[in-house]
């Protein structure tokens, strides 16, 4: 009997807890289903959401640039050099020998012509010595006539007389070299000019090689500059040249090449060119330190502006503009002036490219231009 009443508890707790899985497994799959069906739903109004927006966003916004015209423009090569502007022609006015300044004929700065008296020095003693030799000439003059008549009578031997006229020709050696000293205690001007600050004063005593004041004519400067034997094959006499100084910085002074050094600098490897400035207003002085420009040739050559230039590797791309459209043209450059670069091959004359907004596009993108500067000049 015990073991029936055990047998029957046994089934009983046995059927409950079957009664108990079956439930729990039921509400768990109720709970997926719900879960499911709300993953559905969102993934739906995702879907949705996503697909209004591409409708909404769905065609591109063109890129606002800036693009220039390629034209054809005027390249010219140049070399820079340094130079020192000289006078065309200077002098030091010095003495030739010791003496004493009787008086001075020119102000400081003043233009003098040609043989203009600039400085007397004391010509007394030179007075002197040149009536002594005249008086002797004189007489060695009246000797030679007597003595040729004698020589016809031939009372006086050939030798006499040749001993006669080599005196008097003496005499007349000196009086030439009289003249010539008191010609030196006048200082005139070996050129016109303009002549430079006064050394000395009345009174002085002066010695030669002594400089007293100078002289310089300025109406043309000469600008000495030097170039690289590389360059050499290029410069020729005529050639024009522009030249500035830290003076005049908004000052463009011009001339042409004179002549050109027949050596060249073993150390330097570069030889000296000098050009000729006109400097009749007088602006330039000598000794001037200068920048030189010399124009080495010109051609006719298509010009870009450099920022329009976009670096990938060792290649240079542009975009060029046509139909609103973009697209990105391989380049080989050449010669280069700030600012500005040369385009030797992948553009032609009247294309538009992109110099600004540039860095934003890609091969075939859509763009609108901008209003802005569009010549080919280099931008500030």
């Amino acid at each position: 009997m015990k073991k029936l009443m055990m047998y029957s508890m046994t089934r009983s707790l046995c059927a409950l807890f079957v009664s108990f899985v079956l439930v729990g497994c039921a509400k768990q799959e109720q709970s997926g289903a719900s879960q499911a069906a709300s993953g559905a739903g969102q993934s739906a109004a995702a879907s949705k959401g996503a697909s209004g927006a591409s409708g909404k966003n769905g065609g591109k916004r063109a890129s606002p640039v800036i693009t220039v015209t390629v034209a054809s423009s005027i390249f010219t090569d140049e070399t820079e050099a340094l130079g020192t502007a000289k006078s065309n022609e200077s002098v030091d006015i010095t003495a030739k020998a010791t003496n004493r300044v009787v008086a001075i004929h020119f102000r400081e700065g003043e233009y003098v012509k040609k043989d203009a008296v600039i400085v007397e020095l004391d010509g007394s003693e030179a007075r002197a010595n040149l009536a002594q030799a005249q008086a002797s000439l004189r007489d060695t003059e009246s000797q030679y006539q007597r003595s040729r008549e004698l020589y016809q009578t031939k009372v006086l031997s050939e030798s006499d007389l040749i001993q006669l006229e080599a005196k008097m020709l003496s005499s007349k050696a000196q009086v030439a070299a009289a003249e010539s000293r008191l010609s030196d205690t006048i200082i005139r001007a070996p050129f016109a000019g303009r002549v430079g600050l006064r050394n000395v004063s009345v009174g002085s005593l002066v010695t030669p090689g002594q400089i007293m004041t100078t002289l310089d004519d300025i109406n043309v400067i000469k600008l000495d500059f030097t170039v690289p034997e590389s360059y050499l094959a290029t410069v020729k006499e005529g050639q024009q040249v522009e030249a500035k100084t830290s003076a005049y910085l908004n000052k463009t002074f011009r001339g042409r090449v004179s002549s050109i050094a027949t050596r060249v600098d073993p150390v330097s490897r570069s030889a000296v060119v000098r050009a000729l400035i006109d400097n009749r207003e007088q602006q330039l002085k000598p000794g001037m330190f200068m920048t030189v420009h010399l124009a080495r040739s010109q051609s006719n050559v298509l010009l870009i502006p450099e920022q329009a230039l976009m670096p990938d590797g060792d290649k240079q791309f542009v975009y060029v503009v046509k139909n609103s459209t973009a697209t990105k043209t391989s380049v080989l450059i050449g010669r280069r002036k700030p600012g500005q670069v040369e385009v030797r091959q992948g553009l032609n004359a009247g294309d538009e490219v992109v110099i600004e907004g540039g860095e934003k596009l890609t091969n075939g993108a859509q763009v609108s231009v901008a209003s802005g500067d569009r010549s080919t000049e280099p931008r500030s």
